[in-house]
């Protein structure tokens, strides 16, 4: 025990604040040299337990700056602000393979945060912190609307930013998902764009092309949205989609397209059918490790000459955002074919790649955790498998927080009408 009657003073600040903003952790008034661990807890709406901890000792007033000093141990190392956010795993004895994404984006993320003496490794409910405090994290800004969308035979969420407008418009698409994938969106409306999340999977429906397209056309004809400055956004199936938008320019213009660890494949089926025929085509090529998880980067390779898109076709400024340790996709190869085929037809200049090594497929907000491994059900498979989808947790949430950061300046140049206009989104 600590010597005395001293208290520590942990506070962390903002203690309310959006997903993509960092906090400071400050613990104060402990004896010099005392060795703490910083420990945070998370129960997820799926009644999971999350944690994560880091080792430090207390400078010589007494002080542990989280911002500004190294963890010595824990589940990260080094000076990492934000590592009690992106490293958090299962708390020992939780069930295999569950993943950590927010649901409600209208309630917050809430993580308690505490301090214990010495350097810990487990057993932190089990004794008694040296102090405590609750940290939230929101992923909408104050005044945002979110509205669901079911008409002209599209599905999906709507998030308006608060103000008069009219607004730049972005589709956001997801993954191939049952479900909606609404942080992302709801962050993009936080930062001063109309956008919209379109449903994937509608029972008793296929999919195909012209569904998204008329999203597209939905969120372009909306009286909040200025119509001609609406882009794309998309994320492993979705990148495929938004690329395969992007080069019909006879349907819709584009103001320009964000591409995350997708694949330039042309998909004029729907997507349920898309995937049964790469399946049929390329069974083989799916990759079963010792524990049978399942590789599919390989369904994809060799890269074909022929059923792709036509990059010439793309006229709008194009972001390929690419996790090297992607275990889905041949995100690399595809974004290193794509830069060629644009330079053949004279439009590299169109094009921007951000290339991050050790991270995986799941490119999500910052301060989010690693996605390496989960449950997952294709429309190839019968039933669901446990799917490896790469990266390694540090690589991977630096790459979230430094595309982010340029996501959004690719997004403000070519959708802004005036670069200087976006607002403060902040709580």
């Amino acid at each position: 025990m600590m010597a005395g009657a001293v208290h520590p003073i942990l506070s962390v600040c903002p203690s309310r604040a959006l997903f993509t903003e960092k906090f400071r952790v400050l613990v104060e008034n402990l004896p010099p040299g005392l060795s703490v661990t910083l420990h945070s807890l998370h129960c997820s709406e799926m009644k999971d337990y999350w944690e994560a901890f880091g080792h430090y000792v207390a400078d010589n007033k007494g002080t542990v700056d989280v911002s500004q000093e190294a963890s010595l141990g824990g589940t990260y190392t080094g000076k990492e602000p934000m590592g009690l956010l992106w490293s958090m795993i299962p708390v020992p004895g939780s069930k295999e393979h569950a993943v950590l994404f927010k649901v409600d984006v209208e309630t917050p993320q809430e993580v308690l945060i505490s301090v214990f003496q010495g350097h810990l490794s487990e057993g932190f409910r089990q004794k008694p912190p040296l102090a405590s405090v609750v940290a939230e994290r929101w992923s909408m800004a104050p005044g945002l609307k979110r509205i669901r969308v079911q008409e002209k035979e599209i599905e999906g969420i709507l998030f308006i930013p608060p103000g008069p407008g009219p607004f730049p418009g972005v589709l956001d698409l997801w993954g191939y998902e049952v479900e909606l994938t609404e942080c992302r969106p709801a962050m993009l409306a936080s930062q001063g764009f109309v956008a919209f999340v379109a449903k994937y999977v509608i029972p008793g429906r296929e999919l195909k092309m012209d569904y998204f397209l008329r999203a597209f056309e939905f969120l372009q004809e909306h009286p909040l949205v200025i119509s001609n400055r609406v882009g794309l956004i998309g994320l492993s199936q979705g990148a495929i989609v938004v690329l395969n938008m992007a080069c019909r320019t006879e349907a819709i213009s584009p103001r320009c397209c964000v591409s995350i660890n997708g694949s330039h494949l042309l998909m004029e089926e729907s997507s349920v059918t898309f995937w049964k025929k790469q399946f049929k085509m390329k069974e083989h090529t799916i990759l079963r490790n010792e524990q049978n998880h399942v590789t599919m980067r390989g369904l994809t390779l060799p890269l074909p000459n022929e059923a792709t898109i036509n990059m010439e076709n793309i006229n709008c400024p194009l972001l390929l955002v690419v996790g090297e340790g992607d275990l889905n996709f041949p995100s690399a190869e595809c974004a290193e074919l794509m830069a060629k085929r644009m330079h053949t037809a004279g439009k590299e200049h169109l094009l921007t790649i951000l290339s991050y090594p050790g991270a995986g497929h799941i490119l999500h907000l910052p301060n989010s955790n690693l996605v390496r491994i989960s449950r997952y059900r294709l429309p190839c498979f019968d039933q669901h498998e446990i799917m490896l989808w790469g990266g390694h947790p540090k690589p991977h949430a630096f790459a979230e927080e430094d595309s982010w950061d340029k996501i959004l300046a690719f997004l403000k140049q070519h959708l802004y009408p005036d670069p200087q206009s976006d607002p403060d989104a902040a709580l």
